[in-house]
């Protein structure tokens, strides 16, 4: 496809920008101006297209569907899919990759959380062993039929590990494979800096509106070699403000209490308090 070429080719020549879409509009106002891609934001697709927090409860199916209307919509634009986990063992993942790809996607992007994940600020992840995501990357990699496909594997050790582990696992990663490699929610500009140093392979950078990263210029980014840098809060974050103030003054009330200044405080406006509760409630000892 002429966007996965385009992807492809992109990588290692300039620094891509790619903001996050995730409904028709957003993928409409990106095609027109001209971005070199699109980044489908799991964490937008949640919140906006099923009003649930970004903590692992949308199927695969849902995503794949929502792909599927974002690559019509972006045409030669490629498009970065968010798809998780993987969606479960490496069987689930073969069939994720197979999904996306039928889809038209131009680059997938696999994490090494365990499952349910969370969205990359958020604390408390859990991950699985980097062995068991080397399984699952091995079974993506050779799965799909087209290989300018673009293959991002994203570790989530730092929050649980510290920076060297998460490193460290971005190396293993490139070792087996890996297109790109993402290290979630590095803090401060001295960790986005080791990692461009010591990571062996081309890098994505996220940058969240209120997360855990400092939002570094392009030109920084550019300057540090960085591949990718992904916006996937920028779009959604304006989009919920002008509805969150519009609204509240339709409904004669002050936004101000429900203004988020954080990924959590954001997901707080599609439940992400009652979806944590009930998951103290059935928690299942020792899980």
């Amino acid at each position: 496809m002429n966007a996965r070429r385009a992807l492809r080719a992109a990588l290692g020549d300039d620094i891509i920008v790619a903001p996050g879409v995730f409904d028709g509009l957003s993928a409409s106002l990106v095609r027109r101006l001209g971005f070199t891609a699109a980044y489908m934001t799991g964490a937008g697709v949640a919140a906006s297209g099923f009003g649930v927090p970004d903590i692992g409860l949308l199927t695969q199916t849902e995503m794949v569907e929502r792909a599927r209307m974002l690559v019509g919509v972006l045409g030669d634009i490629p498009l970065i899919a968010d798809a998780d986990t993987g969606y479960g063992a490496p069987l689930n993942v073969i069939r994720t990759v197979q999904q996306y790809e039928a889809a038209g996607v131009a680059a997938i992007q696999l994490e090494d959380q365990a499952f349910p994940k969370k969205c990359g600020h958020l604390p408390d992840k859990e991950l699985v062993s980097s062995d068991e995501f080397v399984t699952k990357l091995t079974a993506a990699l050779e799965t799909r039929t087209d290989p300018d496909l673009v293959i991002i594997a994203r570790t989530d050790a730092r929050g649980p590990l510290g920076i060297d582990a998460a490193i460290e696992r971005a190396n293993v990663y490139a070792a087996a494979g890996a297109d790109v490699l993402f290290v979630e929610a590095p803090r401060g500009a001295g960790e986005i800096e080791r990692i461009a140093r010591e990571v062996e392979a081309p890098l994505l950078i996220n940058l969240v509106l209120g997360g855990l990263t400092p939002l570094e210029s392009t030109a920084r980014l550019r300057e540090l070699g960085y591949a990718i840098a992904i916006h996937p809060s920028l779009p959604l974050g304006a989009a919920a403000y002008a509805m969150l103030t519009t609204l509240a003054e339709l409904a004669g009330r002050d936004p101000k209490a429900l203004l988020p200044a954080s990924p959590a405080e954001f997901f707080n406006l599609v439940g992400l308090a009652e979806w944590s509760a009930l998951g103290e409630r059935y928690r299942i000892e020792g899980a």
